[in-house]
């Protein structure tokens, strides 16, 4: 962890080595993946196939390449029912902050008589990516496959690793409550290339989204163009603002919340006060030597972990900006206020009582969220990532009248005869 002061002689220097740090893959995954890809393309099945008994130690023809339906429901129906109560409420506010998002078609005539509009369709097939294993996260699934659903997705597949042949029955209790049409025991970037491109059985879609590990994001990186994606998503991050009257036994817990996922998470504390920094620091290392998931936090804290104090909490706005993170906490007196000045963040948590694990799980907005400071430009997941707008127009003969010189005048001027001479020959206009 780095100890960062504004009032360093060389803090510009360290803050800008601290937002320029980029935790994502190297040449070699990039190479990695292109062959992968190659070889779906090349070998399908045989590919997929291999890598899986390579990686995942099982063969797909023996332990089955597809989980059937009746499988899903029956972990569905053996969930302990306080789960199962958990699940349904996550699944039911995920939908219902969702359901909002559905856009609007639109069909008007303007004063030159052109009738104009856009119409949104969902895509015919979205697949989703589910990282695999005893550790897979439900939530994700969940996250990925309600938002397709109320998109109107025709088709809904998910691909996960199942190493050893393996699943978590409660990924597949997700899948059953969030809809989920198809379930195939296929992870890595082999699953990826096999959703873009098909595989025998396994046919193409239109949409991949769901997070992975550096070669699933590579994967996805490569296929895009031939399908949509979410987006590429590299290391967790989370940005906590706070001041000295949190306790900083929360503060901690939020920060190792993300710590957890994987040793390069990014987590980062700002606050005003040095003596709440000392006994934040302190209360990290305390939580760290009870916490289940020591081995991963630790390393992820002791590397990319940052304090950053701060003069006053106004000073953080613009710094909190520069990293552009994935997940912003705010836990200081006036959260809105400090949240109406900020311009990039994935998503932000107002107020001390709003930590980020529940935007996780059961509150409703989307926890895919960009990272590696994308935030600057990009968004969470939504209904949109799964849908389509096409505009339309029509026009009659007064309205071409009203428009076509225009036109003529325009595409002759660029160059483009053949453009003129279409809307010219119905006008009877020399052009």
């Amino acid at each position: 962890m780095i100890r960062l002061s504004t009032s360093d002689a060389d803090f510009a220097t360290r803050f800008t080595a601290l937002v320029e740090d980029r935790r994502e893959s190297d040449a070699g995954v990039t190479q990695d993946v292109a062959a992968i890809i190659a070889s779906v393309r090349r070998d399908g099945e045989t590919a997929i196939r291999n890598l899986t008994q390579k990686h995942d130690r099982h063969d797909l023809e023996t332990t089955g390449w597809q989980i059937d339906a009746s499988d899903c429901r029956a972990a569905f129906d053996a969930l302990d029912p306080d789960l199962r109560t958990a699940l349904e409420l996550a699944a039911t506010r995920i939908r219902a902050y969702h359901e909002k998002q559905r856009p609007l078609d639109s069909d008007s005539v303007d004063s030159a008589g052109v009738r104009l509009g856009a119409r949104w369709l969902p895509v015919d097939a979205a697949g989703i990516y589910v990282p695999g294993g005893r550790a897979a996260y439900p939530s994700s699934l969940l996250m990925n496959a309600i938002p397709a659903k109320v998109a109107g997705v025709g088709r809904l597949t998910m691909v996960t690793p199942t190493p050893d042949g393996q699943i978590n029955p409660l990924v597949l209790a997700a899948a059953h409550l969030a809809g989920v049409d198809e379930v195939w025991r296929v992870g890595g970037a082999q699953a990826v290339a096999a959703l873009a491109y098909g595989a025998g059985r396994i046919a193409p879609v239109d949409v991949i989204t769901g997070p992975g590990n550096a070669w699933v994001a590579e994967a996805k990186r490569q296929v895009y163009g031939v399908v949509g994606i979410d987006m590429v998503a590299g290391p967790s991050e989370i940005v906590v603002v706070a001041d000295a009257l949190n306790d900083p036994e929360w503060t901690a817990a939020d920060l190792l919340s993300q710590a957890e996922h994987d040793v390069t998470t990014q987590s980062i504390l700002f606050t005003d006060d040095a003596a709440f920094a000392d006994k934040v620091a302190d209360a990290v290392d305390r939580q760290l030597r009870d916490l289940a998931t020591e081995a991963v936090a630790r390393v992820a804290w002791d590397t990319n972990g940052a304090i950053v104090v701060v003069d006053t909490l106004a000073d953080a706005i613009p710094l909190v900006d520069r990293l552009a993170a994935e997940h912003l906490q705010l836990a200081i007196p006036d959260p809105q206020g400090f949240f109406d000045r900020i311009r990039h963040a994935g998503s932000v948590f107002l107020g001390r009582y709003t930590p980020e694990a529940i935007g996780d799980y059961v509150a409703g907005p989307n926890h895919v969220l960009p990272t590696g400071r994308r935030a600057r430009f990009a968004s969470g997941l939504s209904v949109l990532d799964f849908m389509k707008r096409t505009s339309f127009l029509a026009l009659d003969e007064a309205a071409l009248r009203e428009l076509g010189p225009a036109t003529v005048a325009l595409a002759n001027a660029e160059g483009l005869p053949a453009h003129a001479k279409s809307v010219a020959l119905r006008l009877r206009l020399n052009h």
